[in-house]
This record gives C-alpha cells, structure tokens and sequence, in this order.
C-alpha cells in the first residue's frame, strides 16, 4: 500500500524542474499540498500548473540562501495552506568544477551557503512556523559526491558532506517531534547534471549495475518513503540512490 499524505503540507526547495519537481510531483499525486521554489517565476508557474494548479500548489520565486525569500515562501505556505509537515531541502548549486585548492574562495562560500548553510535556514524557520509544536519531517538532498571523492566536482562534494553530517546533527537535535534524513543521489538525467552525461549517456551508464543513470522518480519515491510514517523510527540517515554504482567506486 502507497503511503497517503492527504491533509499534509510539504515545502520542496529547487523544484521548477529536475529532482525537485519530480519529488513534487510524487507528493501530490499521494494527495500532499506543495509550495515549490526556484530562481526563476516562469518557471515555477508552469511548475504549479503542471502538479495540478493552485488548489494544491503555489510557487515562490527567490533565491534559496536569501533568508527573506525564505520567510516569503514559509509564510505564504502557512497562509495558503494553514501548516507545513514535511521540508524537502532539493536546491543545490556546482558553479565550480576543478580541484579543491583552485576553487575561488567567494565561490566556495557560495557553495557552501546555498547547498549547507540555507537548508539549516530552511529548516529552522519550518520548525519555527509548524514542526516545533507539531512535529514533522525533513529530508536534505545530498549526492553521492558528499560520500567519496569525485574529480572535478570537490567543492560541491565537500558541501553534500556538510549536507549529510546536518542531517546527523539536525536529528539529534530535533527528535522525537521531528525526524531529519537525506538521500545521496548518484547521476540523475536532469539539465543540472548534464553535463556529466550528455554525449556519452551510454558510457556513463555502463558503470552502473542496473545498467542506467537515475530519472527524477527513482530519487523521488525514496524522499516519499523518507518522509512518510513508514520510515517513522529512522532519522539521521542517508540513503544512497546510485543504481549501485558505488559499488565499484563510480561516480
């Protein structure tokens, strides 16, 4: 039996397209209501209207580490909405790609506000609208990069670990009200990885034990499983979903 959440409430950051639009998607069609976020209005209104319009979505542009977007996006969802259940901190950013010591230190810091310090942001003004007093749960979008090494990609890879050691230390702090997990993906076929597959899908796959690259979905239904009361005794984990690639020390 698929897990319900009619009568639930979810914010997905990052979720005009990709990962975070497909982990929407999951949430509304199991009966949630969604306030999605990205950069870009157009975008995110298309968004809405593709997850079925705003009877069960609203979107809120901004940027994810501008904390008065942040407060737009929380309040509009408890006013839309009347509560927040579930967080899904997706957005992320790899603005760099070389070595770790070549990386400019502004853009290391951006790195690192976007991808570690505004999930932190976003969840604290959750648990400051809802989850404190109701509980809830969240889930942090990391990626495989945050668990070995991945050439050309470290200082995303250090901030996915930073992710994933929040995630450890939000649940300790935030049990038993509210469980806090991640999900590590592996290369997901969306436009914010492209890059690592476009032109070679088939090389790349071939590293893969189940013999492809990830979709949206595939990240999306172990999110739901995350957030859904089936998993209500694990907190403070992460899931790898990486078609098994890193069991032979892929990326």
């Amino acid at each position: 039996m698929v897990h319900s959440f009619k009568g639930q409430v979810a914010v997905v950051t990052g979720a005009s397209r990709g990962i975070g639009l497909g982990i929407a998607r999951e949430l509304v069609a199991r009966g949630a209501k969604v306030c999605v976020t990205a950069r870009g209005a157009d975008a995110l209104a298309e968004a809405v209207q593709d997850l079925g319009g705003p009877e069960v979505a609203i979107g809120v542009a901004g940027k994810a580490d501008d904390p008065a977007h942040q407060e737009e996006a929380v309040s509009r969802t408890m006013a839309a909405f009347g509560r927040l259940d579930h967080l899904v901190n997706n957005t992320g950013i790899n603005p760099a790609y070389g070595p770790v010591l070549g990386t400019d230190d502004a853009l290391a810091a951006k790195i690192l506000a976007v991808n570690v310090l505004a999930p932190l942001a976003w969840t604290r003004r959750a648990h400051a609208a809802w989850m404190g007093e109701h509980g809830g749960s969240v889930v942090n979008v990391a990626s495989i990069a945050g668990i070995r090494s991945s050439a050309g990609i470290g200082m995303y890879g250090v901030s996915k670990a930073a992710l994933i050691r929040l995630t450890m230390e939000l649940a300790a702090d935030l049990g038993p009200r509210i469980r806090v997990n991640a999900v590590a993906p592996a290369v997901v076929k969306t436009k914010f990885a492209e890059a690592l597959y476009e032109g070679r899908e088939e090389e790349v796959a071939a590293a893969y034990p189940l013999g492809r690259l990830g979709m949206p979905e595939d990240v999306a239904g172990a999110v739901a499983f995350l957030l859904s009361t089936d998993a209500a005794w694990i907190t403070g984990q992460t899931v790898v979903v990486d078609g098994g690639v890193t069991l032979g020390g892929g990326l």
